[in-house]
């Protein structure tokens, strides 16, 4: 037996279902030989006699019984699926996974996934976070979130906010501080971040114009931004710190902003995508959320100086 064409069985079900080619052809909105032909085709592909045609009327075979009864509950499930997908596509619902960094996920994506799921209770989050590179299509997740710089310029990415770094300490540790220079903090003990490309190497600039290269006294490594920070604020030495992280330690003042005149580089928050021509809704809906978050959290972020 040949391939059969699927197309044909719901031309073949119409004629069965009206009868006629002639009200079948009209049902499907398209001419009466076009119905014949593709009958004709299909029975041709099944090498079997499916209608019986007579001048009144044109009646299934013992075979085209068989076969509409089956065709009725392959269109009918095939109705179904196109019904859901519309669905799907109109308004969130499902599993939405997403994958993000510890610091920027624990900070930041957690509570907008809270936030997602109340206002969209058709879906479920389940958030993967990790400092290592979380691939969309290894992973099996419809969305990645990362936060610095992208060296894969293959990825189908969207640069949908950024953050400032900020050299910082503990107050007590910032309080016996006299640096005015950045040359000068490379004596004091530094808590380094060993996710990082280079962890002790940071690039000053002043007014877009000074730029200064400072190698820190690395005093301990942590390979985990939130523990970064745990230590910096317990005193361990100098970090540096995004601002979704330090903003509040830095408003309360258990963290002191150090040489706030000199600035670092700032990196890029981008949504990356699996190889895909559609978003689905869950997708769309998760994203606009979150440059909502990011545009709001810019708008109210004061940052404190020493």
């Amino acid at each position: 037996m040949e391939a059969v064409n699927l197309n044909r069985l719901a031309y073949f079900a119409a004629v069965v279902d009206t009868g006629s080619f002639t009200k079948a052809a009209e049902r499907l909105g398209i001419t009466k030989t076009v119905v014949s032909q593709q009958v004709a085709r299909l029975e041709a592909e099944l090498r079997t006699s499916l209608l019986l045609r007579t001048t009144r009327r044109v009646e299934a075979t013992e075979a085209g019984r068989l076969l509409h009864a089956r065709c009725t509950l392959i269109l009918r499930e095939a109705e179904d699926a196109f019904g859901e997908l519309a669905r799907a596509n109109a308004e969130p619902m499902g599993e939405l996974r997403v994958g993000a960094p510890n610091d920027y996920g624990a900070s930041t994506i957690a509570p907008l996934a809270a936030a997602f799921t109340r206002r969209f209770p058709a879906c479920s989050v389940d958030l993967i976070l990790s400092d290592a590179r979380i691939d969309p299509i290894a992973n099996q997740i419809d969305l990645s979130i990362r936060v610095g710089w992208l060296s894969d310029s293959s990825l189908q990415a969207r640069r949908i906010g950024a953050f400032r770094q900020f050299l910082v300490a503990s107050r007590d540790l910032a309080a016996g501080m006299a640096a005015g220079e950045p040359e000068a903090l490379a004596s004091l003990p530094f808590v380094a971040n060993g996710a990082l490309k280079e962890p002790v190497v940071w690039h000053f600039t002043r007014d877009d114009v000074e730029r200064r290269t400072v190698r820190m006294r690395q005093a301990m490594t942590i390979n985990t931004t939130p523990a970064v920070m745990a230590a910096t604020l317990a005193g361990g030495g100098l970090s540096v710190l995004p601002d979704f992280l330090v903003s509040e330690h830095l408003n309360a003042g258990t963290l002191v902003h150090i040489l706030p005149s000199w600035a670092l580089p700032s990196g890029g928050i981008y949504a990356v995508y699996p190889a895909a021509r559609f978003r689905s809704p869950k997708v769309t809906a998760f994203v606009a959320m979150l440059v909502d978050e990011i545009r709001r959290s810019q708008r109210g972020r004061a940052v404190g100086t020493a």
